[in-house]
């Protein structure tokens, strides 16, 4: 199947490494012309490297929203459209059960939501018109969507960001936008957190997806670059509003 993203215009945030990185390195051999956006310049520089194509790319922090405008005018200025926006900023770091504060709140808040809505807000008029082959794409976690032992904070921030991308379906699809999540499982990722538990503790890490993971191993960042490709594409055209979930059946409800 053809995804149809030849020649269409992407931005992925938090595009240096990871997931991001695999999103942008996916939807680049599809054929878009991809915009990579993350904090740090050498991080990016070595992304653009790994996609290759057209890439180009550019240094900002998303969590705040003078920048998350300045990179949108960019890619406009650039491209001249916005056909697929990725926002994949976040992160799970926090601080243990107990010690939550509001400045923590704030930080984790600012990074998992404020990053996305920020890039929604800058986004839109230069995605609006199309006839729903414009998409967003956030990515969520399963951390969302049942307490599995990820701090509260995250556990929130995310739960925020799924009912973000629900509620934004209607008053964007009447602007030609569609909009979805996907929200993964466990990922193993080379800098990751399941690197770092692996090497910890390999023992501990496959009782636990022999326990709670059906598929009992975990996923890749590709895989996850693979359906969010899908949703971006006008092959999903009747899906918006959803948080799909990738997580190779943790969650099975």
């Amino acid at each position: 199947m053809k995804l149809e993203l030849n020649d269409r215009v992407a931005l992925v945030t938090g595009a240096s490494r990871g997931i991001g990185l695999a999103i942008a390195a996916t939807l680049a051999a599809e054929g878009a012309k991809v915009a990579l956006a993350a904090r740090g310049a050498d991080a990016l520089d070595a992304a653009r490297a790994a996609v290759g194509g057209s890439a180009s790319v550019h240094v900002a922090d998303v969590t705040d929203p003078v920048a998350a405008k300045a990179l949108v005018a960019s890619v406009g200025k650039q491209w001249g459209r916005l056909d697929v926006l990725i926002c994949n900023v976040g992160s799970g770091a926090s601080v243990p059960p107990g010690q939550e504060t509001a400045a923590e709140w704030s930080r984790v808040i600012n990074l998992n939501l404020f990053a996305a809505t920020n890039m929604i807000e800058a986004a839109r008029p230069l995605m609006a018109g199309g006839n729903g082959d414009r998409a967003i794409v956030c990515i969520s976690s399963i951390a969302g969507m049942a307490a599995l032992g990820a701090p509260v904070t995250y556990y929130g921030a995310k739960a925020a960001l799924n009912a973000t991308v629900r509620g934004l379906a209607r008053p964007l699809a009447l602007e030609g936008i569609r909009i979805n999540a996907v929200a993964p499982g466990n990922i193993l990722s080379p800098d990751g957190t399941w690197a770092r538990k692996i090497a910890e503790n390999r023992p501990a890490v496959d009782d636990m997806l022999q326990r709670e993971v059906a598929l009992r191993r975990l996923g890749t960042p590709e895989e996850i670059a693979d359906v969010v490709a899908f949703l971006a594409s006008p092959r999903a055209a009747f899906i918006t509003g959803s948080v799909v979930v990738a997580d190779g059946g943790q969650l099975r409800s």
